[in-house]
């Protein structure tokens, strides 16, 4: 433990910093962005903001997953998190744009554009200034491509279109951010961006409540209990995601239900280097060759599997490529979670993650890199609202 002269000119120190304005209010984005623990004994001790790490950990769970802010919170500090809050619904926005431009599935990383903006901007005056739909323009460039097809009387067609494609370098995307944006990006901002990222892309502390795991991993797909194969619906939705748990799949960013095989995980690493690629270790230990999936793919694989051949094709059956967020935000019959009906097949969300309810008050999830495919208890979770999906159709079991 540090000697009392050491503390009592750190605690010096502290105060004379904090007595410069624009000072104060980087240590207190900084602060919120979780940095050291001799930082938050500072800023305890000077009065600016109290809880320490749970206080921050909390703070940004709010902005990540929504929630109300106590009344304990600092009115400016309040005003932060929900400037946060608005900006993060309209990166949103950007995001689903500039997603339905690419090609192949290759969207946007979500986690890593928000924890960028999050770590760059947390505590910035008039955020809502900030153009969120130029800042995710970093994050990938524009191609013209061509298309060539033939009409029913046999004549050649050419078209252009634009195409948004992901950029895998960080060093491109900060260097777009700092000409775009005009803001300077330091090595403590990438750090910061890189803890948050960690903590939202895969799980980790932002998921509350047990889990329990599935079985052991096998790659069969099961339809023989659906009751009808001919048409999505939720019931089947419910034995998909049941099938998952009990068969051990594994969680990789970007997948849906196919086998890991080496070649699909290699094209994932190099797709999310940061997502996929802080976890190439564990995944190849844990996952390779079996079924993996992520929250909203779940869903999706669902919706793309083909019941007769047994394999998911992607973006087929009426089931578009959308992430957790746009799937909310597309459906039609929804509400908050406190108002839930006891429909297995319901999806139950909150920003950024997705699970499948299947009744009982239990949920299927696909929890993060490091747990796969789990069940959990609805009322454990930190799911804000419910849905109906809205590519399938909700029926009535029939043993009802």
């Amino acid at each position: 433990m540090a000697d009392p002269a050491t503390i009592g000119l750190a605690v010096k120190a502290a105060v004379t910093a904090l007595s410069d304005e624009r000072l104060r209010k980087t240590i207190g984005w900084i602060i919120a962005a979780i940095l050291s623990p001799l930082i938050l004994i500072v800023v305890l001790i000077c009065g600016l903001l109290s809880g320490g790490a749970d206080h921050n950990n909390a703070a940004m769970d709010l902005c990540y997953y929504g929630g109300i802010v106590s009344d304990s919170v600092p009115e400016e500090y309040r005003q932060y998190i929900e400037d946060m809050q608005a900006s993060f619904a309209s990166i949103d926005s950007s995001i689903a744009s500039v997603s339905s431009m690419t090609e192949n599935g290759s969207g946007l990383d979500s986690h890593r554009v928000k924890a960028i903006f999050y770590a760059l901007f947390f505590g910035t005056e008039n955020l809502s200034g900030i153009d969120t739909g130029k800042f995710v323009d970093c994050f990938v460039t524009y191609e013209e491509r061509t298309s060539t097809w033939t009409d029913e009387d046999g004549m050649e067609h050419t078209e252009t279109y634009t195409v948004a494609v992901p950029i895998a370098s960080l060093d491109t995307v900060y260097g777009n951010i700092t000409a775009a944006m005009g803001v300077e990006i330091t090595d403590d901002d990438k750090e910061n961006a890189d803890s948050i990222y960690s903590r939202t892309s895969s799980g980790g502390d932002t998921f509350s409540g047990g889990y329990e795991s599935g079985g052991e991993q096998s790659i069969e797909l099961d339809v023989s209990t659906f009751v009808d194969i001919t048409e999505k619906n939720n019931l089947d939705l419910v034995t998909y995601a049941v099938n998952a748990w009990e068969s051990g799949w594994g969680y990789v960013w970007g997948t849906y239900g196919s086998v890991l095989t080496e070649s699909l995980f290699e094209y994932k690493l190099e797709q999310y280097p940061d997502g996929v690629g802080s976890y190439e270790d564990f995944i190849r230990e844990n996952w390779l060759g079996g079924r993996t999936t992520d929250c909203v793919g779940l869903i999706k694989g669902y919706g793309w599997l083909d019941p007769d051949t047994l394999t998911i094709d992607y973006g087929t059956n009426g089931m578009p490529d959308v992430g957790a967020d746009q799937m909310y935000n597309n459906a039609t019959v929804k509400g908050d979670i406190s108002t839930m009906p006891d429909i297995p097949g319901l999806a139950v969300w909150h920003k950024g993650h997705i699970g499948v309810y299947i009744g009982n008050g239990e949920v299927i999830e696909a929890m993060g890199t490091k747990y796969g495919v789990v069940k959990t208890k609805l009322a454990d979770r930190s799911f804000t609202a419910w849905l109906e999906v809205p590519y399938i159709s909700y029926i009535a079991d029939p043993e009802e």
